[in-house]
Parts: structure tokens; C-alpha cells; sequence
């Protein structure tokens, strides 16, 4: 870079010659770019993909014999969106992973920047999330939150193995860059205290209840938010369809990844046709259009990244994508 002077651009003779001496000198021009830094619609990074929890929750009971908690912070299962060259996100703002706790096991407590939050599959009264020393029961189809920096962890006091899917904003933080982590001093936070009504916890006999007291925003299709929203990056709707019910996700700039809490529905999402079952993952990335239909009654969870979207006034419609 040191080694080109003013003299030399004013030698340029060319276009060539110009750009030669651009590259010796470490900047690129924005005349004429390999490829454009602006373009009329926002490109489609990610496809749109379904993970089965019956598959995954085979590979995470494999894992159990052989992944320790000595072994793996967290026994997890990722689901990369299956596009060439990513290892780690599921949309470009979210992270998804199936985890396992096996029966009596502790899995530390540690925080980190990362906004979190899970949906429990299978738990009991006696499986719990401790978040900043206080118990959060996990009940199937509860949903819980570990804001950023709040200290978590999770114990299973049960004679069962407990699932869930954990939603993490982690790539979000990787491109910002604030990504900071550390564990407890001591393996798990002390918790003597359970609160069922903790703010953190969503409990899905109340989220029933709130929906049947909702009116229909599509024929059959009933929606609401937890936590209005949930965390400054994360937003949560739950959505009712009643069998045969269906509604359509237009294309957006929103990033959405949709798991099914109870029931059964086909999704398409850009054309792609997934039947999807309790527990499984359907990522519908942005700028896709997705349409959800129920086979029978359907409780419908869905996290995106809306709130943060919403604050920077990029939340908005992509007409022509379909």
C-alpha cells in the first residue's frame, strides 16, 4: 500500500493502469464493483427447510451414550439451514437446535449476549430452567426465556429424558460482534425458589386460554404474542388453526422459523411442501412466502427476528416474491 504515491495516479494513463494502482493500494473502486453493494430487493440467502424432532430426538438418545455434560456445554443438536457453505444459522438472524437432558442430569449454568428462549417438547413439573437462581418448571409446549446475561441452566429432577428446541439470536450477535459468554463459579446457580409465574415462563394452558379469547385474524386462525414482545431481537406469536385452516405469510423482510406445539399441518413455503408434526421445524426464511394449513387442530409457534426489524424501520413487505 506504501509504495503508491499521488505521482502514480497521476501517471495513470488508463482505466487499467488506474485500477492496478487502486488494488496496490488496498481500496477497491465503486464504479465498477464485482458485485453490486445495492440491489432493488433484498436477496434470498437462506431456503426454506424442515427438521423431524422424531429423527433428531433418535440422534440426541445416540448422543446421550456417548455426550456428557463434561463433554458439550449443552448436548444439542444444530439446524443449520442446508445452503451451500453455512454451518450454523438457521435464518440469518436466528439459530435453531433440538437439546436433550437426560434423567437426573445437570446441565451448568452459564449467560451470554445471546438472546435465548425454548419450547419444551417433553419435561414435567419437575424439569426446570434456572434462570438468575429462580426454578421455571418445563411443561410440554411451555415456551421460556433466557434474556442476554441472564445466568441459566437447566435440571432435570425427573426419572425421564427432556426435549426441547432452543431459538437463539447468536448469529445476529456473531455479525454485530458483542458475543460474550461465561460460566457460573459454581455448576449450577443456587435455586431453592420455583416460580410457575415467572414473567420468563409462557405455560401453554395459558396461551390456550388467551387464544380461545381471540378473534380470527384469517377464517379458523386464531394468533397472539408472548411477552410483547418477547426480547428487544426475538418476537413469539402462537397461532390456533382450527382443522382445514390456513393462512399465508406474504413475503417480508422477516425471518421466521415455525415450530408445530400440538396437532399436524402442511406447510409450503416457496413451493417446498413439508407435512409437519409436533416437535418438527420448518425455517421460512425472509423473502419467502409461506402458507400453513391445518390437517387437524394446530397450535403454531413462531419466533422471529420482527422487534429488531421493526426498531430499525426495516420491516416491510417484498411485492413480487412469491
Amino acid at each position: 500500500m506504501a509504495d503508491v504515491t499521488p505521482e502514480d495516479f497521476n501517471r495513470a494513463g488508463n482505466m487499467d493502469e488506474l485500477l492496478a494502482l487502486l488494488a496496490r493500494a488496498g481500496v477497491e473502486n465503486g464504479w465498477a464493483k464485482k458485485e453490486p453493494s445495492m440491489y432493488p430487493v433484498p436477496k434470498k440467502r437462506f431456503v426454506p427447510a424442515h427438521w423431524q424432532f422424531a429423527r433428531t430426538r433418535a440422534a440426541l438418545e445416540a448422543a446421550g451414550r456417548f455426550v456428557n455434560t463434561e463433554l458439550a456445554e449443552r448436548r444439542n443438536i444444530i439446524l443449520n439451514n442446508p445452503v451451500e457453505g453455512n454451518a450454523y444459522p438457521t435464518v440469518t438472524t436466528l439459530v435453531t437446535a433440538y437439546q436433550m437432558v437426560k434423567a437426573g442430569e445437570i446441565a451448568r449454568s452459564h449467560r451470554h449476549t445471546s438472546n435465548a428462549l425454548r419450547l419444551v417438547l417433553e419435561g414435567s413439573s419437575e424439569m426446570y430452567t434456572v434462570v438468575d437462581g429462580v426454578k421455571l418448571p418445563m411443561v410440554p409446549n411451555d415456551v421460556l426465556l433466557t434474556p442476554n446475561w441472564r445466568w441459566h441452566a437447566h435440571s432435570n429432577e425427573t426419572s425421564k429424558n427432556a426435549y426441547w428446541i432452543d431459538f437463539l439470536d447468536v448469529p445476529l450477535t456473531h455479525l454485530l460482534g458483542p458475543m460474550f459468554f461465561e460460566h457460573h463459579e459454581e455448576q449450577i446457580e443456587r435455586s431453592d425458589v420455583i416460580d410457575a409465574n415467572s414473567p420468563a415462563r409462557f405455560a401453554f394452558a395459558d396461551t390456550v386460554a388467551r387464544l380461545a379469547a381471540e378473534t380470527e385474524f384469517a377464517p379458523g386462525c386464531r394468533r397472539i404474542e408472548l411477552g410483547d414482545p418477547a426480547m428487544a431481537t426475538i418476537a413469539i406469536h402462537v397461532a390456533r388453526l382450527d382443522a382445514g385452516a390456513s393462512f399465508t405469510q406474504a413475503p417480508s423482510t422477516l425471518s421466521s422459523v415455525f415450530s408445530i406445539m400440538q396437532g399436524e399441518a402442511e406447510a409450503i413455503v416457496d413451493g417446498r411442501k413439508f407435512i409437519v408434526e409436533r416437535g418438527d421445524v420448518v425455517a421460512a426464511p425472509s423473502s419467502t412466502t409461506a402458507t400453513w394449513k391445518a390437517a387437524r387442530e394446530c397450535y403454531l409457534l413462531r419466533v422471529s427476528d420482527e422487534p429488531l426489524l421493526k426498531y430499525l424501520n426495516w420491516l416491510r413487505p417484498i411485492a413480487g416474491r412469491a
